[in-house]
């Protein structure tokens, strides 16, 4: 089977209810889900959107061979027309999406499908795959490379990720968050993205002596010179026995163009700070202190405010599999119905618990900015149709506490709508950026945060209101439920 066609992953109940439409309903009647998730990962204050060109290639290869529908079969749970439905089965619907490297919000449509039922259903637990596990970890690249203010973040952690593909797409990820480059070559090849590297403890435990596993790298790559000096004594042979090559180097006239010292284990701070002063007084002010050892941003973070002398990290385990918030959370809710008259009839979901509880209709998002500062103010989620000037007084509220109001004088803001059309009538009409550029983008994007909402502890929401028109829509429709 062609590795491109992901069709089958999905979730049998999918297929199921798609046998089930396929049986009881209009199999063309036209639907919207939307795919949001409702908490911001790590404690955070905002997420990146990641994941969207794995999807327009997911959906490009929309289709059931053979050896699939040969196993579908197999399971005795689907007929045969149903089963031959599926041999002509292709995607014909729409699908706006909040563009890679985004800052999104909680709550906000991060893809929309607008679609027939059975199509619209089959997407869903793709969508969420792949949606789910790249913006999860550019989320956490973006606030690791937070921590490091300013410093290079290198991911290395492939050989830690859940499998292949979690490496390999977390990878690509973690450059959209900020990372300089990755350890993983396949990405690098792959996603045109800056791989990077040096040596392990087995290279220097291969030689005889730490010197002359130092000078046999250094002969090899003497203008990407980064020695890792902790597999014996860090401050009593391994920085001294640096320091001794880069002298013979710099003796022979080779330039020192990028070179300097790694540290993966120990007292970051105090052994970075010490062979900070060996190196300076040995004349090598511009020698780069690189670190690893189990990184993340609160890590990075304590390090910083000890003053350690790192300016270049490695993170791996903690930033391929977001160790500490796992999972992204993102879910697909039917949203909108398409009636015989053409318009969309709006659908929610009731819970118990609040923030279970949908916003129903077709939607989309306007970014407010403020004028003077060009900080996100809020965001406005609202219905298509509805229009927005930026001239105009702009009042906003919070859904969950509606008391809570500010009101914008207009000329103070700026509004952009930020869903793309990514296809059209089963045409993909979107072109991704490339990684990079999705990259430099991101870190213009991360730059209209306030650093009160990019902060580690205790960061401040970015408020998501609703539109008076979405708002009043889903009160009546929550009262009409609680009637029955």
């Amino acid at each position: 089977m062609d590795r491109q066609n992901l069709t089958l992953l999905t979730d049998l109940y999918e297929l199921t209810m798609m046998q089930g439409y396929f049986k009881n309903k209009d199999r063309n009647e036209t639907v919207i889900f939307d795919a949001f998730y409702r908490t911001n990962p790590c404690g955070g204050g905002y997420a990146i959107s990641a994941g969207l060109e794995q999807v327009i290639q997911y959906i490009k290869e929309l289709h059931f061979d053979q050896e699939d529908i040969a196993y579908l079969a197999s399971l005795g749970i689907f007929e045969e027309d149903f089963l031959s439905y599926l041999k002509d089965f292709q995607f014909s619907g729409d699908i706006y999406a909040i563009p890679e490297g985004t800052v999104m919000f909680p709550r906000e449509p991060v893809v929309k499908v607008i679609a027939p039922i059975m199509e619209a259903q089959l997407v869903e637990t793709a969508i969420l795959n792949i949606v789910n596990h790249q913006s999860l970890i550019a989320t956490k690249a973006a606030r690791v490379c937070y921590a490091a203010r300013g410093d290079g973040i290198m991911e290395f952690g492939l050989r830690r990720a859940q499998g292949p593909d979690a490496g390999i797409y977390g990878a690509r990820a973690a450059v959209i968050g900020g990372c300089i480059g990755t350890s993983n070559v396949l990405a690098g090849q792959l996603f045109d993205i800056p791989v990077k590297g040096t040596h392990a403890h087995s290279w220097i435990m291969s030689f005889p002596d730490e010197y002359t596993a130092f000078k046999a790298y250094a002969d090899m790559y003497p203008h990407a010179c980064i020695l890792l000096v902790d597999t014996y004594d860090t401050l009593k042979s391994g920085v001294p026995n640096a320091i001794r090559v880069f002298q013979e180097m710099r003796d022979a006239g080779i330039p020192l163009t990028y070179y300097g010292i790694r540290l993966d284990s120990g007292d970051l701070a105090y052994l970075s700070k010490k062979a900070r002063k060996m190196l300076d007084a040995a004349g090598f002010t511009d020698a780069v202190i690189s670190a690893s050892n189990d990184l993340d941003e609160f890590l990075i973070d304590s390090l910083k405010v000890q003053g350690a002398a790192i300016t270049s990290w490695g993170v791996g385990t903690n930033l391929i599999t977001s160790k500490d918030n796992p999972s992204f959370g993102g879910v697909y809710k039917l949203a909108a119905i398409k009636g015989e008259d053409g318009s969309f009839i709006p659908k929610i979901k009731l819970s118990e618990n609040t923030e279970k509880v949908t916003n129903p209709g077709n939607k989309m998002i306007y970014r407010i900015y403020e004028k003077d500062s060009g900080k996100i103010k809020a965001d406005l989620i609202c219905l298509v149709d509805e229009v927005y000037r930026e001239e105009d007084d702009l009042l906003l509220f919070d859904p969950l506490e509606p008391w809570k109001k500010t009101k914008l004088k207009g000329g103070s803001y700026t509004l952009r709508p930020i869903m793309k059309q990514i296809f059209k009538n089963g045409k993909c009409c979107y072109t991704s950026p490339s990684v990079m550029d999705i990259r430099a983008y991101c870190k213009q994007e991360l730059d209209t945060l306030w650093d009160e909402t990019r902060r580690l502890v205790n960061p401040h929401q970015v408020y998501v209101d609703l539109s008076k028109k979405l708002y009043d829509i889903k009160i009546q429709l929550l009262d009409q439920m609680s009637e029955k």
